[in-house]
């Protein structure tokens, strides 16, 4: 299948872009796609990817688990384990499974598996999983994403769909031509929109931002971190504190009010609820408007510079961007549901290059085209299990079987997880509060896990099945933006005894009585050949036409035609309310809620509001944890995919992750540039080292997530991470009792410098202890 050309370069692809590739001396030469105008860095963590130490090269299972047999345990993520053969684990296996939905059914199986993966449409590992599950029964299932867990709920509600509100609200061609001024709540980072779910062959964001500047568009970053927007891009920084965007989006909102800016005509024709709003934004209610003076002693920028920003809006095409980063924390919903408000209220949403966007800039695929045409992707079948949780609530879930949970105006009942399966992620760098994490993953009778390295996730896990890397497999790649079909040639040969994840399962599935219904008799060469025709017959019925299979897989790569932007459902709505209603409950903007309002939630109220956070700027739990933490996304790797790559690892200062402090702050507590720092609240600690910088607002440190959980434990009992892992310290809260999702992106820490040497050990990618197993129990 895989014929080499003359260079011996192959097409491949990943999340962060498509790439040719060729394996010579056991290492990976990368070079990307030539007609890439900004390709990503981090296509060099893939060079010595294959084969570092961290791979796992055989079948493990948990020695306690062997001789205990399934159940709770604390012993997980310290135990030793044993190698066994595919055709020990697999039988061994199949009988747990057959254990756990006999005695307790599929409502005792969580698989909800969230992660990343490949960037590949057949061998994405959630689709392979809730394939395999829903083949015995069904499956505990989880919904929305750490990404945008808020967004996801609120926009529905009040807007439109996440879609709708991401992909179609503004596009950069049309700002590119119209947009006078950007008021970006939470940035758009440069390195976030080098990734995108499935890849992508050109990465146009920085293209699109540098055009809009040429013309005279304004940027006004409202952001902790300078550098949450490109500084080529001359965007004015205002230093706002974390959390505390929903003041300012507020003043804004009530200086257009009083100087009588706002858009009437629009709220009355295309919103609800303006009026109960208005009650509350000029303080009819609690005797206090909002207004410049007040939020700017919530948020910490001067009075005068959110007033001269509140009267640029006036006769300029205005887009406002809430960044996903922002509704990660307390009250999450309530900075998107706000801009939404505030982009009403200048009348330009459904205008070119006006108006409200989510996430503009996030990733690759924020504010691009679309494709008229999407891939076929693998069928998961229908899962008849109803349960599900946010996927935030993982611990929650595991730690109080039985128990209650509000969302969305619902009230979930938590089951009694007795397997977990997980395949292609790593909860221990997505879930907050590791430490509870921990405790939750000593919770169930058995937990699984594919992986192609020691993750964390896997050295908790009972049974581990190594899993072959992306490179490692045949595979066709697309997304929702990207013109361009690609064909992921296996690269390099399989690491030891690691096999991929529809192998796996088929192996599983045959030893389990539904082979037949999971493989449907076909290999992965069949599979891949019948998803191509089967997007080839979608394209035929939009009149494209595409290569034949072996065409398309000898050249690497095919196109499919892009959709005509027409301002999507925004622009109709603009145009005709009556005839295109928004999918909110009255067709319309709600500003205000009634159905929000009678799920009686008082941290999701009627309309926006600001609500005083739990922990964060202002709360009483900052006169023992002074500093902010800002955990947001690396530059160097996707999420903690590939942290020992060559590019994230030359971030690395002594082995750790590093940590950005303001002088001043710095200072206080005898603080240089390049010191080992510890920090540390009542959930853990960490340790990182220290860059002294002044593009960080005095009061705020900040460190990207992804760094390889190094648990060490202290003569106390008490565990730190070594290597600079933040969710040993951050919240593991939801939102609001209305959306429930993460909350990861802030929490309050201190820090102090760490003398203590020598230093622990990084030993997050080091293999566990592994044992043979006994000839007499082979017998």
């Amino acid at each position: 299948m895989n014929e080499t050309p003359d260079d011996g370069f192959l097409t491949h692809s990943s999340h962060w872009g498509a790439f040719h590739g060729r394996w010579r001396d056991d290492g990976l030469e990368v070079r990307a796609f030539a007609d890439d105008p900004s390709p990503s860095a981090i296509l060099g963590n893939l060079e010595t990817a294959a084969r570092h130490k961290s791979r796992i090269a055989r079948p493990m299972v948990r020695r306690g688990w062997l001789e205990n047999g399934p159940g709770p345990t604390d012993r997980r993520g310290s135990d030793t384990y044993v190698a066994m053969e595919w055709d020990e684990v697999v039988p061994l296996l199949a009988g747990e499974f057959r254990r756990v939905y006999s005695d307790y059914g599929p409502r005792a199986v969580y698989g909800g598996s969230y992660g990343w993966s490949s960037a590949g449409r057949f061998h994405h590992a959630q689709s392979q999983v809730h394939r395999f599950l829903n083949c015995l029964g069904g499956y505990v299932r989880s919904v929305n994403n750490y990404s945008a867990g808020a967004a996801m709920v609120i926009l529905p509600r009040v807007f439109a769909g996440y879609d709708e509100s991401y992909l179609n609200s503004v596009r950069f061609e049309e700002m590119a031509e119209h947009t006078d001024l950007v008021l970006s709540f939470g940035g758009m980072a440069a390195k976030n929109g080098s990734v995108t779910g499935g890849g992508t062959s050109r990465h146009l964001v920085p293209g699109y931002l540098a055009a809009m500047q040429s013309r005279g568009c304004s940027f006004h970053l409202f952001s902790p971190l300078k550098a949450d927007f490109d500084p080529a891009i001359g965007a004015q920084w205002h230093a706002i504190r974390p959390g505390t965007d929903v003041a300012v989006l507020l003043a804004i909102a009530h200086t257009m009010v009083m100087d009588g800016t706002h858009d009437r005509a629009f709220l009355d024709r295309c919103c609800i609820g303006f009026g109960t709003f208005e009650d509350y934004l000029l303080g009819r209610e609690d005797n206090q408007p909002k207004n410049a003076r007040w939020a700017s002693g919530i948020c910490g920028i001067p009075e005068e510079d959110i007033l001269a920003v509140a009267r640029k809006i006036a006769g300029r095409r205005t887009v406002i961007a809430v960044s996903q980063s922002v509704q990660r924390a307390e009250h999450g919903e309530q900075p998107i549901w706000m801009a939404i408000v505030l982009a009403a209220m200048t009348g330009q949403i459904g205008l070119p290059g006006g108006g409200f966007c989510y996430g503009l800039g996030s990733m690759a695929d924020s504010g691009t085209r679309r494709v008229a045409v999407s891939a076929v992707a693998l069928d998961q079948g229908r899962n008849p299990v109803r349960d599900f949780i946010p996927c935030a609530s993982i611990s929650e879930m595991l730690l109080n079987p039985g128990g209650t949970q509000d969302y969305n105006g619902e009230t979930l009942t938590f089951p009694d997880i007795r397997l977990v399966y997980w395949a292609g992620g790593n909860p221990f760098h997505h879930h907050q509060d590791l430490g509870r994490l921990r405790q939750a993953f000593g919770r169930p009778d058995t937990i699984v896990v594919h992986e192609s390295v020691w993750t964390a996730s896997a050295k908790h896990a009972d049974i581990v099945l190594p899993a072959t890397m992306t490179l490692e497999r045949n595979d066709i790649a697309s997304s929702r933006s990207d013109e361009r079909i690609i064909a992921m040639h296996r690269l390099v040969p399989p690491f030891a005894e690691a096999r991929d994840d529809y192998t796996i399962f088929s192996m599983l599935a045959a030893a389990l009585g539904v082979g037949e219904a999971f493989t449907e008799g076909r290999s992965e060469e069949e599979w891949l050949r019948a998803l191509y025709a089967a997007t080839a017959r979608k394209c035929e019925a939009a009149n494209w036409s595409l290569p034949d299979f072996d065409t398309f897989w000898r050249e690497g790569q095919a196109k499919l035609p892009f959709a005509k932007f027409d301002g999507g459902l925004l622009r109709r709505f603009r145009d005709n309310p009556e005839d295109h209603p928004l999918p909110t409950a009255s067709g319309r903007i709600e500003i205000s809620s009634p159905t929000i309002a009678s799920f009686g939630y008082s941290d999701c109220p009627e309309h926006p509001a600001w609500i005083p956070p739990v922990e964060g700027a202002g709360s009483p739990r900052m006169a023992r944890f002074a500093l902010q933490l800002v955990a947001n996304q690396p530059a160097v790797r996707l999420h903690s995919q590939l942290d020992f790559g060559t590019l994230s690892q030359s971030s690395k200062r002594d082995g750790r992750e590093p940590m950005m402090i303001n002088p001043a702050d710095a200072g206080m507590r005898g603080i240089a540039d390049g010191d080992i720092v510890r920090v540390f609240n009542d959930r853990g600690a960490f340790l990182a080292s220290a860059v002294v910088s002044g593009d960080i607002r005095e009061g705020v440190v900040q460190i990207a997530t992804g760094a390889w959980f190094n648990p060490v434990e202290t003569a106390d009992g008490s565990v730190f991470c070594a290597h600079g892992n933040p969710n040993a310290v951050t919240r593991d809260a939801g939102t609001s009792r209305f959306a429930q999702g993460s909350t990861g992106q802030l929490c309050l820490v201190e820090m102090e410098r760490y003398d203590v040497r020598p230093l622990p050990s990084i030993t997050a990618y080091d293999m566990p202890v592994v044992e043979a197993l006994p000839a007499a129990r082979r017998s």
